[in-house]
């Protein structure tokens, strides 16, 4: 399999994890956001291998007809065309309305 991520899904993982070490301090490091971002980015290679494909659930992923997979508190959104994975979207699960 063949993975791209765009930029989109990149962002919305890295503004998630500033926007928590601006609220949270003095108790969320720096190395911890690094970590955090690492691990969601890291979680994208397993889908379609032990990330199981699900209907999404946001409206926006529905109508783009995108698959959704689930891994920890990260949701993502991608599209399959032969090998390659594409992954369009990331919603952490505080933000899936």
């Amino acid at each position: 399999m063949r993975y791209i991520i765009k930029r989109q899904a990149k962002y919305k993982i890295a503004m998630f994890y500033q926007n928590v070490i601006r609220k949270y301090r003095h108790t969320y490091s720096l190395e911890l956001m690094d970590k955090n971002i690492d691990e969601a980015l890291d979680a994208m290679f397993q889908i379609e291998q032990s990330l199981l494909r699900r209907k999404p659930t946001l409206k926006r992923w529905q109508k783009a007809e995108w698959h959704m997979a689930n891994a920890g508190k990260w949701y993502y959104a991608y599209t399959i065309s032969g090998d390659t994975i594409t992954i369009e979207d990331a919603c952490h699960e505080q933000n899936m309305h």
